[in-house]
């Protein structure tokens, strides 16, 4: 369920803003997306993993507040990050 350290890295390089960024919303974004699909596809197989379900709503809620921030901090990166990643809305 949880990503490899390689895919996190992978995830970082990808979304940083400078080198060394590990902490930007975009950043976070993506990783918090990744783990929220790995869990997603968990629940095809396991639906009655009630314990899990609510870590998945709570990364969730985490994420929309990071791009709730994102959209008031800095309009253009919020709507180049949901297109990158293919959020919707």
């Amino acid at each position: 369920m949880s990503i490899t350290a390689e895919r996190k890295t992978a995830l970082i390089a990808d979304n940083a803003r400078a080198s060394g960024d590990t902490g930007s919303p975009e950043v976070q974004v993506a990783i918090l997306t990744e783990r929220i699909v790995n869990l997603t596809e968990h629940f095809k197989t396991h639906a009655k993993d009630n314990h899990s379900r609510r870590g998945l709503l709570m990364l969730v809620n985490k994420r929309r507040s990071l791009l709730d921030y994102l959209k008031r901090k800095d309009e253009a990166r919020y709507q180049a990050l949901i297109a990158k990643l293919g959020l919707r809305k």
